[in-house]
C-alpha cells in the first residue's frame, strides 16, 4: 500500500498524504476508532469526511480521486513549518538509542549503501531501529539540512549524528564501532528476559486493569476470555524497551504477544488464531 500511496501522491499533487504508526499516536487511534491496519482517514478543512479500513488499493484510489476532484483534502495536520519539522526530526533521531535512516528497511534495503550499513550493524550485534526515507519525502529532504549531511544512510546515536557509511566503515576498522552503542547487547539481554518473564507475556499500552489504546484493550479481552494466566508489560513505562522490542522481534507495532519467549504476533494474528480455534492450544504451549 505504500507504493500505491506514493503513486497517488504523484498523481494528485494538491493532496497531502501523511502516514502515521497507529501505536505511536494512541490518542488518534482512540479518537477515530482505528481497529485494523492500514486504515485511511480523509480530511477536509480539519474535518474527517471519509475513511477506508483495510488494504484495498482500488477503493483507496477511487476515494482519493473522488475527493481530489471536488477539492483539496488533507490526511492529517499540515506540518510544513520549519520549526515543526525540526521538532519532528529531533523526535525521530531520538526514537531509539541507535537510529539509522536508510532507503528501504533492514529486511529489504533499497540501495547498496543502505544494505552495507545494515550488514555492518548486524555483524556487530548492534540493536538499532530504522526509518525508511522513501516513506516520507519531507523527512528525507529535511534531514539533510537538519543534520548538515547531504546523503543517506545516516546513523544517529542518542540523537547525535555519527555519519554515513564511510564513517561507519572507519569506526569499524578502528574498533570504535562496538563502543558507540554500549547498551545494544545489554538491551537485547533485557528483552530476552522480559519476553520469558511468564509463559504468556503481553507487551501492550497500559496493563490488564487499564489498557491505553483500542488494540491493547481488544487483545486483553480476548486473552481474558481464554482463562489462561498471562503477564503484561506497559511499553509506555520504558521507551528503550518500546523501541528496542520492535527490532528484537522484527514486529513494528503493539501489542505483541509472546509464548515461552517466542513471538506469536499482534492483535490481527491473535484474532485469526481465535477464529480458527488454535489460540488456546498455542497459549498453553501445545502448538
Amino acid at each position: 500500500m505504500n507504493d500505491v500511496m506514493a503513486e497517488l501522491a504523484k498523481e494528485h499533487s494538491q493532496v497531502t498524504f501523511v502516514k502515521l504508526e497507529a501505536e505511536a499516536v494512541p490518542e488518534v487511534s482512540e479518537k477515530y476508532e482505528i481497529s485494523s491496519v492500514p486504515t485511511f482517514l480523509f480530511f477536509k478543512n480539519s474535518q474527517k469526511i471519509d475513511r477506508l479500513d483495510g488494504a484495498h488499493a482500488p477503493e483507496l484510489t477511487r476515494k482519493v480521486q473522488r475527493h481530489a476532484s471536488s477539492s483539496t483534502i488533507s490526511a492529517g495536520p499540515n506540518d510544513n513549518a520549519k520549526e515543526d519539522l525540526n521538532m519532528r526530526l529531533k523526535k525521530l533521531t531520538n526514537a531509539a538509542p541507535c537510529m539509522v535512516f536508510i532507503k528501504g528497511s533492514p529486511q529489504e534495503p533499497r540501495c547498496g549503501f543502505s544494505r552495507q550499513m545494515v550488514e555492518i550493524l548486524n555483524k556487530h550485534n548492534i540493536l538499532f531501529s530504522s526509518f525508511d526515507i522513501f516513506s516520507d519525502e519531507e523527512v528525507r529532504q529535511g534531514l539533510k539540512t537538519y543534520a548538515n549531511w547531504p546523503t543517506f544512510p545516516q546513523l544517529y546515536v542518542a540523537g547525535e549524528l555519527i555519519g554515513g557509511l564511510d564513517i561507519v566503515k572507519e569506526l569499524e576498522a578502528s574498533g570504535e564501532l562496538d563502543t558507540i552503542c554500549p547498551k545494544a547487547h545489554k538491551l537485547e539481554d533485557k528483552l530476552k528476559v522480559l519476553t520469558n518473564k511468564a509463559s504468556v507475556m503481553l507487551f501492550m499500552k497500559g496493563n490488564k486493569q487499564m489498557a491505553k489504546c483500542g488494540f491493547s484493550k481488544q487483545i486483553i479481552e480476548i486473552l481474558n476470555g481464554t482463562g489462561v494466566d498471562y503477564e503484561t508489560f506497559d511499553i509506555f513505562e520504558d521507551e528503550e524497551v518500546r523501541q528496542g522490542l520492535k527490532t528484537y522481534s522484527n514486529w513494528p507495532t503493539y501489542p505483541q504477544l509472546y509464548v515461552k519467549g517466542e513471538l506469536v504476533g499482534g492483535l490481527d494474528i491473535v484474532k485469526e488464531l481465535k477464529e480458527n480455534g488454535e489460540l488456546l492450544s498455542i497459549l498453553k504451549g501445545e502448538n
